[in-house]
């Protein structure tokens, strides 16, 4: 199974959505998971994660993983050469680096990283940027691009992005 997590942030609290899905190319998920939570840590340039990770966290204790299940975030795993770590690099150590976390972002992280991947999908210019810990990169590149949808960002990846924001 395969688990993308996002959380939008409103005035007061925090909400978090993981759709669970089958496979790469699946076009429905199988489950649908939310919660809302009270805003713990205001956000800070350079600790994302630290706003994020809580809510992830929360949620995932609604979620029974399995081995072979892998998450997805919206967001970096991998921030530089140097060893940095964003959101899902976090989330891979925290959860004893026993399931792949992919990272999928919509925007470029400005430092170099030899593990980041940019991915065009469909007819898009723009790329989608990759990263993960736990599976290599590049055998994610053809999963991400057969994902369900025709345009850059996968149906059910915008799907969760919408419902974030309800």
């Amino acid at each position: 199974m395969i688990y993308a997590f996002d959380t939008y942030y409103y005035d007061d609290h925090a909400n978090t959505v993981c759709i669970a899905f089958e496979d790469w190319n699946s076009e429905k998920e199988t489950e649908i998971f939310n919660e809302k939570t009270e805003i713990t840590f205001e956000y800070q340039s350079g600790e994302f994660y630290k706003r994020e990770l809580p809510c992830i966290l929360s949620l995932l204790e609604k979620i029974q993983l399995k081995d072979g299940d892998s998450i997805i975030i919206d967001g970096y795993v991998t921030l530089d050469n140097d060893g940095k770590i964003g959101l899902g690099g976090y989330l891979y150590e925290v959860l004893g680096q026993k399931y792949p976390v992919i990272g999928i972002a919509k925007n470029e992280f400005s430092s170099p990283d030899s593990q980041r991947r940019s991915i065009c999908r469909g007819e898009s210019k723009t790329p989608l940027f990759l990263t993960a810990k736990g599976i290599d990169v590049d055998i994610l590149i053809p999963e991400i691009k057969q994902m369900h949808g025709l345009y850059r960002i996968p149906t059910l990846l915008k799907k969760l992005d919408q419902l974030t924001r309800t």
